[in-house]
């Protein structure tokens, strides 16, 4: 069942890893949940896959023999539009924002727990299938954001942002569950090849959460992936 009540559509999951225990671990739990599942050893199978079943959602190795997933999720690009979740071992920084600027939408490091994967998978579906480029506004938790009247709405209460705050939180809400790099922001909202500092994205990161988060709480909406950027997560209300 969706949030809405409703029997989900099953999704057509495409795993593309080169180690077979954990391509039989994953076909067993997305099984569990009626998904239908498609496994590739490597990335020409993967790549092949894609095109003749569209998948709903990739869930990516870059350890690859052959074609390193890096290759595999830029050629993936060129024509799939659908989430890209990356699955590695590989967990340093640079890893990270190189699959994430390349067209990954989320990245979780091996081991994982499966309900988190399951948990990510989920909300990159829901973002891919609302179309959300379109979308004149987003509302996560407490949290309305609209684009069109470059308005927010706090727990019903409308919050002023200075401009480069917005559009901060226009990217993030945009990009609604998927890690957005520091690069990426600073292109977005500053200009390509803008040479800013960490630090002062994160002050204005830090000026922005006192605004839209409950006073007092740990981040709820708004959260640091360290080293690599932000998120901005969806949250049912309260």
């Amino acid at each position: 069942m969706n949030g809405t009540g409703t029997p989900e559509r099953p999704a057509r999951v495409l795993v593309i890893d080169d180690e077979e225990q954990i391509r039989r671990a994953l076909r067993s739990v997305l099984k569990a949940r009626h998904w239908t599942v498609d496994l590739a050893e490597n990335g020409e199978a993967g790549i092949e896959a894609a095109a003749t079943h569209p998948p709903d959602v990739i869930v990516l190795d870059l350890t690859l023999p052959g074609m390193s997933g890096f290759d595999v999720c830029k050629e993936l690009r060129e024509w799939y539009v659908g989430p890209i979740l990356v699955l590695s071992v590989r967990g340093g920084e640079e890893d990270k924002i190189r699959a994430l600027e390349l067209g990954a939408d989320d990245y979780l490091t091996k081991p994982f727990s499966t309900g988190e994967l399951i948990a990510r998978m989920r909300a990159l579906m829901r973002r891919s299938a609302s179309g959300d480029a379109s979308l004149s506004e987003v509302c996560t938790g407490d949290l309305l954001v609209d684009f069109a009247r470059r308005r927010v709405v706090v727990r019903g209460e409308e919050v002023r942002l200075t401009k480069t705050e917005f559009d901060i939180l226009a990217v993030l809400a945009r990009n609604l569950d998927r890690v957005v790099t520091s690069r990426m922001l600073f292109d977005e909202v500053w200009e390509p090849d803008y040479l800013g500092e960490d630090q002062t994205l994160r002050t204005h990161v830090s000026n922005l959460r006192k605004k839209i988060e409950r006073p007092g709480d740990v981040p709820r909406l708004l959260l640091t992936e360290p080293g690599v950027g932000f998120r901005l997560v969806s949250r049912d209300s309260g």
